[in-house]
């Protein structure tokens, strides 16, 4: 189920967007900018059997919360985690391979808010480009978070994927406290799994390791993290690469 209220100003609900307006523009958007938010309570999400009240025609920025959607491709499962700021367009997963044909999941993870970036929104990105171009930083962004949850899965050793991505999430999502990083991302093991492209009983094991290493401590809201990333991953990440290879990179 999810509800939905009457107009809010684009730019107070994400200020980020009005960034290099000037003063003027910056006011004036913010007055004629005004968005439908939704919000969408925890559990599975169908986005095609939803009923919107304009047509959201750019997408849905995530104001607040967390999503993930699933692609389940050839037995396997690989989830993208979302949350605010991100820009969204659910009902469209047009890209198929005949052969091994894939599906898609979405889920709420929290009580997540959305604004609609409908046609209203389109004709202020044409008045004031510099909406244009952060939502296009937006898809950007995605793209290159994507892309570098590629590279964590192809570290060798599950517990150092692990270590990777809850140290990148916390960049994120994290807050700095007095006993570390504390990563209010209450995420289950499957879903962990599926984000560095492990198996769940191997996620169990390595968060296991960790722990007694004392990399990281579960908690009551989500995970806090502890060390000097910079002190911790060189020393588990790092591998000396050929002198021969070196070389040919260089063209030596």
């Amino acid at each position: 189920m999810s509800s939905h209220r009457p107009l809010i100003p684009l730019l107070e609900a994400d200020p980020e967007l009005g960034e290099g307006l000037a003063p003027a523009d910056l006011a004036a958007a913010t007055r004629s900018v005004g968005v439908h938010p939704r919000t969408l309570d925890p559990g599975p999400w169908q986005p095609l059997d939803e009923q919107w009240p304009v047509p959201p025609t750019l997408g849905l920025l995530v104001l607040e919360g967390v999503v993930t959607r699933e692609i389940l491709f050839a037995g396997r499962t690989t989830t993208e985690l979302l949350g605010a700021g991100d820009v969204l367009r659910p009902w469209e997963d047009d890209v198929q391979f005949d052969p091994l044909p894939f599906g898609v999941a979405w889920h709420i993870h929290e009580p997540t808010r959305v604004a609609l970036l409908d046609a209203r929104v389109a004709l202020a990105t044409a008045r004031w480009p510099v909406l244009a171009g952060t939502l296009s930083r937006r898809h950007v962004r995605r793209a290159r978070s994507l892309a570098f949850q590629l590279a964590i899965a192809q570290l060798p050793r599950v517990d150092d994927r692990l270590l990777v991505l809850l140290w990148a999430l916390a960049e994120r999502w994290g807050r700095v406290a007095p006993e570390g990083v504390r990563l209010p991302l209450a995420l289950p093991h499957r879903t962990l799994a599926t984000l560095v492209g492990a198996r769940r009983p191997s996620v169990t094991t390595a968060l296991s390791g960790l722990a007694r290493d004392g990399l990281v401590e579960r908690t009551e809201e989500g995970w806090l993290l502890h060390g000097d990333p910079s002190e911790v991953f060189p020393g588990r990440l790092h591998t000396p690469v050929p002198a021969r290879v070196a070389a040919e990179a260089l063209g030596l």
